[in-house]
């Protein structure tokens, strides 16, 4: 730990034994945090404003697209339908992926560990700011 660390621990630990931190909103709440770590820094502040007006980016809509096409083609019972269904997920794949190296994040290591989690939380029903229409 560096000084300046020490130095935060420290009024941290301070603060707590003067009993500042008691009574606090929320207090054992979860936080309510907005992870913006994968976005880049330039873009973080239009990334806000899209999500503040209820938009998303483009290649979470499209991956939320692919997402309701994976699961009408596992229900799907007709063959010409799934085939269809299957043309149009391999075009939005297509999409995602063109966006991806555009954006230079097929190769981000930090999308790749997170690329699950936004899949899951797509499959959950939770669209993490609005939809887009």
């Amino acid at each position: 730990m560096d000084w300046m660390s020490s130095i935060i621990e420290e009024k941290i630990q301070e603060a707590i034994r003067k009993g500042e931190f008691d009574n606090l909103p929320g207090a054992g709440q979860p936080l309510q945090l907005e992870d913006a770590s994968g976005v880049p820094e330039e873009l973080r502040a239009s990334y806000k404003l899209l999500k503040n007006a209820g938009m998303i980016p483009e290649e979470m809509q499209i991956r939320k697209e692919m997402v309701t096409l994976e699961q009408l083609i596992a229900c799907c019972r007709n063959d010409q339908e799934r085939a269809r269904l299957n043309q149009q997920l391999s075009l939005k794949k297509m999409r995602y992926q063109s966006l991806m190296e555009a954006r230079g994040w097929s190769h981000s290591a930090t999308f790749a560990r997170y690329e699950d989690k936004m899949r899951e939380k797509l499959l959950s029903g939770e669209d993490g700011g609005g939809k887009r229409e």
